[in-house]
């Protein structure tokens, strides 16, 4: 019963439609006109303000005690030194008192961290969150500019960076505020002068912070560079230890990573060093102005102006003004590290360059009719033309394959008939329609890929056969898994189809990765499919057999073929022999061989 009672509880504080409205709140926040770090962290929070006041308020509570015995420590004193009539029910009164305010803390100290917990937790999560949906609407072009290392990075080291600012400055400033309220209200009451010395701590505060802010900015800007770059060869180390092991190159590996930590940690010296330097310099300045107060209530004292008990007082209140002041000093560093992660989170959540579909017509069936017209196209950061004035007719149900060397534009082609691209210059038109009118994430659905390089995730194989496919029959798996040619091998596996496959599918060969792949494509039964190098990772054996099952999957769907093993494609309707971006030779195997031009040229070669 306790399990449930808990696990209700953690459902309504955290729920999955809460955070997909934050995810979407978040987005809207950073793509809106720029702001500020801290403008920015304020908006994360407005839907959690109750619960940050409730916070706030029980944290008042739960920190009383260390406003309170100050007093009651120096009413003790003057009890002791004037010994009145009623010294001791005075003195018990006193310690009643302070034992109350402690027993204080703990239940209120348990909703302090709850409901602050509650709202810290929800952005962190909402942040993420978002920068997931984000990452998914991101295009294609933007994936491949940004490392996978540096996004990794961002999602969860800046992330926790901004939940370890929001922590430090609601717990930091609640206290300074709560601390200087309550100590400024005391001594005022008691003594202007003293009032007067604590005053003067302000000032100082923030001129001690004002030399060091902006090379503590450059430190922490540059250092969280260092990171993300480290972040992102790590992950590039680790996805070449086959090809590092298998040419004897791990010493040469270990000299550059080497290299590149070493990197990081001279650059953290020189933030330690800044970071040590302001703390150091905050510190010394600080405690002067203890000592100094100290001195001067001494001197009120001995000239009867306050009473001997107020001396502790006043002492112990400039030593508590003076640590919270200190503490906000000490946060410059957080502040710093925390702002720039807001802004390094902003460079995915404040892209424009998305898949935005909205208004754009939605394709509920697809005949497969393609033209390419006058199609022209360069990446943004190369004026070289990959595809040039291309002009190509694909009718429903037909299979085009697409030759030529590499660098010619073949999966350029691909990657516009998939909708990753769009034309820099020129149309392409899908069943009639031009794609620049059309919802392409709808269209995207009766589409099927298999690529060159296999993708795989850790499961096992029916979750990556069936991914993103629901309520999939065991019939229809298994029909993907025979005609994908993959029977055989399930068949000798221990868990059948429920074998985890590793990493990547590290455990398979590279044809089984293959099978898979296609097996994941049969199974979505699409009307157009697109084969780029499909059977590449196969054995001769393998590739024969499994060409029948692919010309079975094709028969009368639309299909796209980039082929380097021109064999495969001898029953292609139509072959594209591409160059320089530009489409030289066009029509059946026949006609191309007939005509011995440079698919004649290709095919000799090979054979």
């Amino acid at each position: 019963m306790l399990n449930k009672g808990n696990q209700q509880e953690k459902h309504s504080h955290f729920s999955d439609a809460e955070i997909v409205r934050e995810e979407n709140d978040f987005i809207k926040t950073y793509t809106e006109k720029k702001s500020g770090a801290f403008k920015i962290l304020f908006k994360l929070y407005r839907t959690h303000k109750w619960k940050l006041l409730l916070s706030a308020l029980f944290y008042a509570i739960k920190v009383s005690p260390t406003w309170v015995l100050p007093i009651i420590t120096a009413n003790l004193i003057n009890i002791a030194v004037a010994q009145p009539a009623d010294t001791v029910t005075q003195i018990i009164i006193n310690v009643a008192v302070a034992v109350g305010v402690l027993m204080l803390n703990i239940p209120f100290h348990m909703l302090h961290v709850k409901y602050f917990s509650i709202a810290r937790r929800n952005v962190e999560a909402g942040l993420r969150g978002a920068m997931i949906r984000k990452l998914q609407q991101l295009s294609i072009s933007f994936h491949k500019e940004m490392q996978s290392g540096k996004i990794q990075s961002k999602v969860m080291r800046d992330v926790e960076a901004v939940e370890a600012l929001s922590s430090q400055i609601f717990n930091t400033v609640l206290d300074v505020l709560l601390s200087m309220s309550v100590t400024i209200a005391v001594v005022v009451s008691k003594n202007i002068i003293v009032f007067l010395i604590f005053l003067i701590t302000i000032p100082v505060a923030v001129l001690t912070m004002l030399p060091f802010k902006k090379s503590m900015r450059k430190e922490n800007h540059l250092f969280r560079q260092e990171m993300e770059s480290t972040s992102s060869k790590v992950m590039d180390m680790v996805e070449l230890v086959p090809i590092t092991r298998a040419h004897a190159l791990e010493n040469d590996e270990i000299e550059k990573l080497t290299g590149q930590v070493t990197n990081v940690a001279r650059r953290g010296y020189q933030l330690d060093m800044i970071q040590s330097l302001f703390g150091s310099v905050s510190w010394v300045i600080f405690n002067v102005f203890q000592v100094l107060c100290l001195v001067c209530s001494i001197v009120l004292a001995v000239n009867g102006e306050i009473e001997i008990g107020d001396v502790s007082l006043y002492q112990t209140y400039f030593t508590s003004l003076v640590a919270k002041v200190s503490g906000i000093v000490a946060l410059l560093p957080i502040i710093t590290k925390g702002t720039e992660s807001v802004h390094s989170i902003g460079e995915i959540l404040s892209s424009f360059d998305v898949e935005d579909y909205k208004g754009k017509q939605k394709m509920t069936t697809l005949r497969g009719e393609y033209e390419f017209r006058n199609i022209c196209f360069h990446y943004a950061d190369d004026d070289r033309m990959v595809l040039n004035n291309l002009n190509l007719k694909i009718n429903p149900g037909e299979t085009i394959a697409l030759v030529g060397e590499s660098g010619s534009g073949k999966t350029t082609i691909i990657n516009m008939a998939i909708g990753f691209f769009r034309p820099t210059e020129g149309d392409m038109f899908i069943d009639g329609k031009n794609s620049k009118d059309l919802d392409l994430q709808s269209y995207r659905k009766h589409i099927a890929v298999v690529p060159q390089n296999t993708i795989l995730f850790s499961g096992t194989i029916r979750d990556n056969i069936t991914y993103g496919r629901t309520n999939v029959s065991d019939e229809e798996v298994m029909a993907a898994v025979e005609a994908a040619n993959l029977k055989q091998v399930i068949a000798k596996l221990p868990d059948g189809l429920n074998t985890s496959i590793g990493e990547h599918g590290d455990k398979l060969s590279g044809g089984q990765r293959q099978r898979i792949s296609i097996a994941r494509a049969i199974i979505r039964k699409p009307d157009v499919i697109i084969f780029d190098e499909a059977t590449s990772a196969l054995d001769t054996v393998s590739e024969a057999e499994i060409q029948s099952a692919i010309n079975n999957l094709t028969r009368d769907k639309t299909t796209f073929i980039v082929a380097h093993r021109l064999s495969t494609i001898r029953n292609a309707d139509k072959i594209a022999v591409m160059r320089d971006g530009r489409c030289v030779e066009y029509g059946t195997y026949d006609d191309l061989m007939a005509k011995k031009g440079e698919f004649y040229t290709y095919k000799t070669m090979q054979s």
